[in-house]
């Protein structure tokens, strides 16, 4: 290990995870007994997704490496094949920087490859929002994978840790430091209204709303399909309403979700579409908005926390901790439609008035940050299983 200071190695591959990671990037940084590195991968790399790994050097972060895994096909096959790149990929760049921590949030199939690589190279793991629950997702499995090669868990509240601990990892060096979602909020000075019509080329209205759709990778993709179809159909019956949708990620089945919301937009003046808006600009959009909608963790992570709706579509997000103001809706238009109305009534505006977000109050990077200045590293690889007393 680095005599003088810990190398802490923040692998990101997406827009969503980054914008969660940045502000714990920056503490580390500037923290006397850590030194910052940092590899962008997936999603930053891409075209189609905004190529936002922009947005981290205009953040004023130097990049140590970038992988690119080639996500522009969104079949099966594909995904795997970018697993396995990214895999041999990683392996030379952890030769080069030689980190002492990796340090992922998550549950992206891509975080399956840097930490696999990793316990090869025998360097610890630092793993952000485990223990949660995603029962649509094939992010669910891989999350619990995630947590049993990793070898400290920053958490998001006291039922994770449970769940962490269950799966047999030292409670010792499970933390619970609230969300890193809420943290961001914390800290950011949300844009008014005319500079995000500024800069996005829109003109909020008398009812706005945020969409965000993802594939269903525990589904079929006939099920995702539908469920998008049926969601334009109950937003097209708002033409009064701005619909600001932000685009899928690169999960398996994300080309069919875009297309059909690009050719919705392309037919309605009231609706605008963004492959990627930024934390900055889609935070702001939050704190302007009436309700986010759609199976995006951020409905449950963050809306709470502006006193906004959530109307969360299918079982993407299942089993996860969720705020009073989430409204939850199967994936056909009649329920998605009556939701919208819900949203506006005064008894759903007063629930709103006392919901607070179970994710914590912020805070949460400065906690890691001071538990990784002082964790001792060594030998922690070597990691026991740890067993619970069961009553026979």
């Amino acid at each position: 290990m680095n005599n003088l200071r810990k190398k802490v190695c923040f692998v990101t591959g997406t827009r969503a995870e980054y914008g969660l990671l940045k502000h714990l990037m920056r503490e580390v940084s500037k923290s006397n007994s850590l030194s910052l590195q940092i590899i962008a991968t997936g999603t930053h790399l891409s075209i189609n997704h905004g190529y936002t790994i922009d947005e981290i050097i205009e953040d004023g972060f130097t990049i140590d490496s970038t992988i690119d895994i080639d996500i522009e096909d969104d079949s099966n096959n594909s995904t795997c094949l970018s697993l396995s790149k990214l895999i041999e990929n990683i392996s030379i760049v952890f030769d080069r920087l030689s980190p002492d921590l990796i340090v992922v949030l998550g549950d992206r199939y891509e975080l399956l490859g840097i930490v696999s690589a990793a316990t090869i190279h025998r360097i610890p793991v630092a793993h952000i929002h485990g223990g949660e629950i995603t029962e649509g997702a094939f992010d669910e499995g891989i999350r619990h994978a995630i947590t049993k090669l990793s070898h400290i868990h920053f958490v998001a509240s006291d039922p994770y840790r449970k769940r962490v601990i269950q799966l047999g990892e030292n409670p010792s060096n499970v933390f619970n430091v609230g969300g890193l979602g809420v943290d961001a909020l914390s800290r950011l000075k949300v844009l008014q209204k005319k500079e995000i019509e500024k800069q996005l080329c829109l003109q909020f209205k008398n009812r706005n709303l945020l969409i965000t759709y993802h594939p269903l990778t525990q589904a079929t993709s006939e099920e995702s399909q539908r469920e998008i179809t049926e969601l334009i159909k109950a937003l097209s019956k708002y033409k009064e309403t701005l619909q600001i949708f932000t685009m899928p990620n690169s999960d398996p089945g994300n080309k069919y979700i875009s297309e059909i919301i690009n050719f919705y937009v392309s037919k309605n003046e009231f609706a605008f579409s963004f492959n990627s808006l930024g934390q900055k600009l889609y935070l702001s959009c939050l704190a302007n908005v009436d309700a986010v909608i759609g199976n995006s963790s951020s409905g449950l992570l963050e809306a709470p926390s502006f006193k906004i709706g959530t109307i969360n579509i299918g079982e993407r997000q299942k089993g996860r901790l969720m705020a009073k103001s989430i409204i939850n809706v199967p994936g056909d238009s009649k329920s998605i439609s009556n939701a919208i109305y819900e949203i506006y009534t005064s008894r759903y505006q007063q629930t709103l008035k006392s919901t607070s977000n179970p994710y914590g109050k912020g805070g949460s990077s400065s906690k890691i940050v001071e538990i990784l200045n002082t964790i001792n590293l060594e030998s922690i690889t070597k990691k026991p299983f740890f067993d619970l007393k069961i009553d026979n």
